[in-house]
């Protein structure tokens, strides 16, 4: 079949399916293996320390593929500024950028004069406009029902990506709730030309760095069983349901604000379970679609039956 869309053409990719920037888990193994597989996999930049370790991990990714990979810039959620991560991208001669968690206007002043692809994660129709207004070659659609960082509006999916779709011009790629070849051609039935995975791509065996305990909860987890925290103080985001969202959500209640939230909603808490399996000392972010994960295939084999599903939706639309 063929899977050509303005995404692929875009990306220099075969399929158009995009990997999360994921926090502390998207490094050179799993961002080469969805490139490998055909799709685009992406380094999450701002969870390494610094951007010597950043090349470093640049180079990893190229040893391991020849095909495109993107870098993602999660700009408003570290505490600290980018330009120097973005410039050590630049140095390496990065083709594909994504930013989210925060306005990509002054990253973008960056790469004026460069032939980077800029991608923009969003959650409103406005946002979207804007990210194409400023020279975003294409636009990630994220639902309420994703996991990580979410929308201010709690708009889903199925209503988000055809209202996005409506009021631009380029790409649109859908996110949030999406974890297979079904998933992938309803967000291209709703106009987007392409989908982006985050949790999906955590229980895969190349997501190296997921504690055992962090897979097992994906794994025994159903579509309820995950919170929305951090919505009091602006940044709402989903996590696995456990003992230290369920003491955040209280604290939120309570109107602890940011710096009574602080410790629990760090960097280091989330490392703490999603690297040490420590469910009593952190969280782990992930999406509803984590309700229908119950294995922990390879990529490649993820993208094979990806396509088989996606085949035989398309052959009951009489596609071929």
């Amino acid at each position: 079949m063929n899977w050509n869309t303005r995404v692929t053409e875009l990306f220099g990719i075969d399929y158009p399916i995009v990997q999360g920037g994921l926090a502390y888990l998207a490094y050179a193994d799993l961002a080469a293996a969805v490139s490998e597989a055909g799709g685009l996999g992406q380094i999450t930049a701002m969870s390494l320390p610094s951007p010597e370790s950043l090349k470093q991990e640049i180079h990893r990714v190229q040893q391991k593929t020849a095909k495109p990979f993107g870098v993602n810039f999660a700009i408003g959620n570290h505490g600290r500024s980018f330009e120097a991560m973005v410039e050590a991208a630049l140095e390496e001669n990065v083709e594909i950028i994504s930013v989210t968690g925060g306005n990509p206007a002054p990253l973008f002043d960056m790469l004026k004069g460069t032939t980077v692809k800029k991608l923009v994660l969003v959650a409103a129709r406005r946002q979207a406009q804007k990210a194409e207004e400023i020279g975003a070659d294409a636009v990630i659609a994220v639902g309420q029902e994703g996991g990580g960082h979410l929308g201010r509006d709690d708009i889903g999916t199925m209503v988000l990506i055809p209202r996005i779709a409506d009021v631009v011009s380029i790409p649109v790629i859908g996110s949030g709730g999406i974890g297979d070849g079904r998933g992938w051609m309803a967000a291209q039935a709703l106009g987007a030309e392409g989908i982006e995975m985050g949790t999906r791509f955590i229980a895969t065996k190349e997501c190296v760095d997921a504690s055992p305990a962090y897979i097992e909860a994906l794994l025994a987890s159903s579509e309820q069983d995950t919170a929305v925290i951090k919505r009091t103080i602006g940044a709402p985001a989903r996590a696995l349901s456990n003992d230290w969202t369920s003491k955040i959500l209280e604290l939120e209640s309570e109107g602890a604000g940011y710096q009574g939230l602080k410790s629990y909603i760090s960097g280091e808490a989330n490392c703490k379970f999603i690297h040490e399996g420590s469910m009593q000392e952190g969280f782990g972010w992930a999406g509803q679609i984590a309700g229908m994960i119950d294995d922990v295939p390879t990529v490649a084999d993820l993208f094979a039956r990806m396509r088989s599903e996606a085949e035989t939706v398309r052959k009951k639309w009489g596609e071929v």
